[in-house]
């Protein structure tokens, strides 16, 4: 086996997938959004924030290394052979992922001297009062001051207010995310740190009803992590266009000891595509279960059927 000096392989290994791929391979990658790419032999490998993760193996890293040897099964000699042979031929470039290590600045909406319209507006939807006084007192959720609107806030890792999502309280259907939201830190409700389990959700309402069908039932609604989504992407017609939503990267990045997912998204054509999407790309590395509502159209409808909010009337078959 040929020796490679231990400051050669440093060198090699400080080349990163992204700068690696720019210069030597450029035809692999595929952009799919502002600084965020996949490649076009494997969909669900990520390159963002400087690192790469392949949802369908998981498996992630950092260096064109790492990605030859896990990605496209290199050993570790012929992989920084690969790197150094690349570099004598043609200097790299170096590509630097700038935006995802700087903050967005949340514009977040002025609170109300109370939060009375909000509170009935999410008892109106089902939602047990406890659960909506510990949002309210964590600092999870609150009534905006100019339009009384329901605000909910989703924090980053230092604990700082990063997202917001406004809900109309009236008959409106009106829904949007505050100004510098950031979606790696979506609405969620954590449970303790030994917790293993998360379940997630299309909406905050439909995170919070979930909460309440667990109370209904006696069962401990703080004993497992809830998550929204704020939202997925996914076509109606083509699975393959489903992407990771970044709230759902972020969250297993920071939390490895989960090792369950539970996905209770919306029973519409395009959430059940997202499941089976979902289920095809995080199931090698996670224990994925999909629950289906026996009725309804999402979770927040099937809790208001089911306690007599709204009349149940027969659906057309889907």
């Amino acid at each position: 086996m040929p020796y490679i000096p231990p400051e050669i392989v440093a060198e090699a290994r400080q080349i990163d997938l992204l700068t690696y791929l720019k210069n030597y391979e450029p035809y692999e990658l595929v952009e799919v959004c502002r600084n965020t790419y996949t490649t076009k032999s494997h969909d669900s490998l990520k390159i963002s924030n400087g690192l790469w993760y392949w949802f369908t193996k998981g498996v992630g890293g950092k260096s064109a290394i790492d990605y030859l040897m896990k990605v496209r099964n290199f050993t570790f000699i012929n992989a920084v052979q690969t790197v150094l042979g690349n570099i004598r031929t043609q200097t790299p470039v170096k590509y630097e992922q700038q935006e995802k290590n700087k903050e967005k600045h949340l514009k977040i909406p002025v609170k109300a001297i109370n939060n009375d319209r909000a509170i009935n507006y999410l008892l109106s939807r089902g939602i047990d009062k406890e659960i909506i006084k510990y949002c309210i007192e964590n600092k999870l959720l609150y009534q905006e001051e100019k339009t009384n609107n329901v605000v909910f806030i989703g924090y980053n890792n230092d604990n700082i207010p990063s997202y917001a999502f406004c809900r109309a309280t009236n008959q409106e259907r009106f829904m949007r995310e505050a100004t510098g939201s950031n979606k790696r830190y979506s609405f969620k409700i954590k449970a303790n740190e030994k917790s293993n389990i998360v379940h997630l959700f299309e909406s905050s309402i439909d995170l919070l009803s979930y909460a309440t069908l667990l109370s209904l039932e006696n069962k401990n609604w703080r004993a497992e992590n809830l998550l929204s989504l704020g939202g997925i992407y996914s076509s109606k017609y083509d699975v393959e266009k489903t992407k990771i939503p970044v709230s759902l990267t972020e969250f297993l990045e920071k939390n490895p000891n989960v090792n369950e997912i539970h996905l209770h998204l919306d029973r519409d054509l395009a959430g059940r595509n997202a499941s089976s999407f979902f289920q095809q790309v995080l199931n090698k590395k996670y224990k994925v279960f999909n629950h289906t509502i026996p009725f309804g159209k999402d979770v927040n409808d099937y809790l208001c059927l089911k306690t007599g909010i709204k009349k149940f009337e027969k659906e057309r078959s889907r």
